[in-house]
């Protein structure tokens, strides 16, 4: 007989709001709450792919281990999870999430939206540093 994890299953039994009070203590703050309470409702591929990050991403950062921008995680779940909206001067409200990611686009002169955005994004009070 073959046996494999079943689908869904955390072989220790924890939530991820647990493992998140454990890594984070109490109380949690609330994006990380949002995070964990989406990764447990869904699980971490989705809470991962709903934020721009992978699940492995996702589950160091519910654990307290992630070594990369921690505050660039919170704005992305704050824009994709919890609706935090900023004014763009192009696009007009927008997710902050969309706009982390604009930022993050190259130049393209092929496209005037996106060479728009580019030139936009530079002076934009919204724009991390």
């Amino acid at each position: 007989m073959i046996r494999v994890p079943v689908k869904h299953s955390r072989p220790d039994g924890k939530t991820f709001v647990d493992k998140a009070i454990e890594a984070h203590g109490t109380p949690l703050p609330d994006w990380l709450d949002e995070l964990a309470r989406f990764a447990d409702a869904s699980d971490l591929g989705v809470a991962g792919e709903r934020i721009g990050y992978s699940r492995s991403a996702v589950s160091t950062v519910i654990s307290g281990k992630y070594l990369g921008d921690l505050a660039r995680v919170e704005q992305m779940v704050r824009g994709a999870l919890m609706a935090l909206t900023v004014e763009c001067p192009i696009l007009g409200d927008i997710g902050r999430d969309q706009c982390l990611t604009e930022q993050k686009e190259p130049f393209r002169a092929t496209s005037r939206h996106r060479a728009q955005l580019f030139h936009a994004c530079k002076t934009c009070p919204q724009r991390r540093k």
